[in-house]
């Protein structure tokens, strides 16, 4: 689908592949929050391992406008024609089940996410102001022309979301946790500026761990070989076992990030008698001008039990790859109010909604506004309970 607005082509992509990766990358490279996550092969790994298909649920539909005086990329943004609600982390499940108690359908819907990836970040990729407001207005045009029930933008940037609501989307919050390096010298620190009982926590997991004989190393992405990654995939599709659901990625998808952006990727292996048994893979990069930056934790999974050893791997580990290259932030993924126990604090997301239906909307913005009351409420309650001393 292409047409004319303004002073950009409009296009309406059915694979990542059909948009320039330099273009692409190059235009994310100016934005606020240009997470490792929204590069053009990352999108491009998820399409070419068919973790991402129409058959999977995620049928692509990557919006562009390109300024017709240049033929230059100007604004795009990840977008999927969704036929479920699973692996986004914005959850909407009680809305779909609405739908179909009225004998609505909720599904096809559409979503601006990167897939699997509760991380927040730029969602509408946009050269300057203008274009992104113009991309804004034409994701909502084309879902109110589409044969969809919702469009559906999670993890924006305020930026993105504010233009979003200018346009009238509903905004939901909800809550991660997020570690802050306050500058630290080293791990004992780090736990230094803790409450004396958490600290003493902390050392008590990774002691069990190390007298377990468990021993750690960090492999950067250039240098994990084959067999950690087919050891890593085995991890990770543990993990899903052991929750009863079926995983997302696959050993190619690993693969080829690793191969395209190995930079970005940190892989922690738990070792015991010379013998692999768990591991984690976190995302990670540099900042502005190569100071500071972000880790993202992402996979673990264990194929043998060791108590605390998750600890260790998933949280600890990184923790301590954080304080030697000076990163900022080591933000933990989706939920876990455990996380404050070991220095996460609380960190508000949110997501912009808009619904095709009068009257499920109307309801919807009732919930979302009872729903935001209650998650402030959360928030200063677990503000309440800040780990670090006073």
């Amino acid at each position: 689908m292409k047409q004319e607005h303004f002073d950009y082509r409009t296009g309406i992509l059915g694979s990542p592949s059909e948009v320039d990766a330099a273009e692409w990358n190059a235009l994310l490279a100016r934005q606020a929050q240009p997470t490792p996550f929204l590069r053009h092969e990352f999108f491009a790994a998820l399409d070419a391992t068919r973790c991402t298909t129409p058959n999977e649920g995620w049928a692509a539909q990557f919006v562009t406008l390109t300024d017709t005086r240049t033929g230059r990329l100007a604004a795009a943004a990840p977008v999927y024609l969704k036929g479920h609600s699973y692996g986004e982390y914005v959850f909407d499940w009680a809305w779909a089940d609405a739908y179909k108690r009225n004998g609505l359908e909720y599904y096809p819907k559409l979503l601006c996410a990167v897939p699997f990836t509760p991380v927040q970040g730029t969602r509408l990729i946009a050269a300057d102001a203008t274009a992104r407001r113009h991309l804004a207005a034409t994701l909502l045009a084309f879902a109110e022309q589409a044969d969809v029930s919702s469009l559906h933008v999670l993890f924006p940037t305020a930026e993105d979301a504010e233009a979003l609501t200018d346009l009238g989307m509903m905004q939901r919050e909800g809550v991660q946790f997020h570690w802050l390096n306050d500058g630290y010298r080293d791990f004992e620190d780090f736990l230094s500026t803790l409450e004396q009982k958490k600290r003493k926590n902390i050392r008590a997991e990774r002691r069990k761990v190390h007298e377990a004989g468990v021993t750690m190393r960090r492999v950067r992405g250039e240098d994990i070989s084959d067999t950690e990654w087919r050891f890593f995939s085995r991890c990770y599709r543990q993990t899903y076992r052991e929750h009863f659901s079926s995983p997302y990625l696959n050993l190619d998808f690993f693969r080829m990030i690793g191969e395209t952006m190995p930079e970005n990727l940190l892989l922690v292996i738990a070792e015991r008698e010379g013998k692999p048994i768990a591991s984690s893979l976190v995302v990670w990069q540099r900042g502005e001008h190569g100071r500071g930056g972000t880790l993202y934790g992402r996979y673990w999974g264990a194929l043998e039990h060791v108590p605390c050893l998750h600890f260790e791997t998933a949280y600890y580990q990184p923790l301590e790859f954080c304080i030697e290259e000076k990163l900022d932030v080591f933000e933990g993924g989706a939920q876990g109010e455990h996380k404050m126990a070991r220095g996460f604090l609380p960190t508000a997301t949110r997501s912009a909604h808009w619904l095709a239906h009068p009257a499920f909307s109307d309801a919807v913005a009732r919930f979302l506004e009872s729903e935001t009351n209650h998650i402030h409420a959360y928030m200063h309650e677990l503000n309440e309970r800040n780990p670090f001393r006073a």
